[in-house]
């Protein structure tokens, strides 16, 4: 793909052609958009990330025919996403910090993911809970602003601030000690 091309730019092409009934946009489509849910998964759903991308993909694939603006691909994916990897972490940690030992283990067994946090945040990342990681990871990872990210997970404005605040005071806690 040309570097000058924005990902939204390569996506709406396929996204109209899948919406038109393209099976092999489809797979053109979920190619290119796969790294990008990846990304967005590993720091969330830190134990069960392949699931999480699985599950995002298939409600990508099911929910595609419904997306209105083939250029706004990338924000309904990532919306998906979040709330896909939010739900399966959700159901595997019962929010309770993951215990950093057996995140090294299976994070061993998972080739390619994470590669672009380092082995030290990811750790401190993972002994956070998944409220605190999740909104820590939307705000400093993905850029987002708090009213976004309230909106992402259906929580108040308030709650993503006060969430905020202390997940970024225990990641400093850790980081320091």
């Amino acid at each position: 793909m040309d570097d000058d091309v924005r990902p939204w730019d390569a996506a709406a092409p396929l996204v109209r052609a899948v919406q038109s009934g393209d099976a092999l946009a489809m797979d053109d489509l979920l190619k290119l958009v796969t790294p990008y849910v990846t990304r967005l998964c590993a720091p969330i759903a830190l134990t069960d990330t392949a699931d999480a991308v699985q599950e995002s993909l298939l409600a990508v694939f099911r929910g595609l025919r419904g997306l209105r603006d083939p250029q706004a691909f990338y924000g309904w994916v990532r919306a998906v996403t979040v709330r896909e990897a939010v739900r399966v972490a959700r159901r595997s940690a019962s929010e309770t910090p993951a215990d950093p030992e057996e995140i090294a283990r299976l994070r061993d067994l998972l080739p390619g993911v994470g590669g672009e946090l380092s082995v030290e945040v990811r750790d401190l990342l993972a002994r956070l809970p998944l409220r605190h990681r999740t909104v820590l990871v939307l705000r400093e990872l993905e850029g987002m602003d708090e009213r976004t990210t309230a909106e992402l997970i259906g929580v108040p404005e308030g709650t993503v601030k006060s969430r905020l605040s202390r997940a970024r005071s225990s990641f400093r806690k850790a980081w320091t000690s």
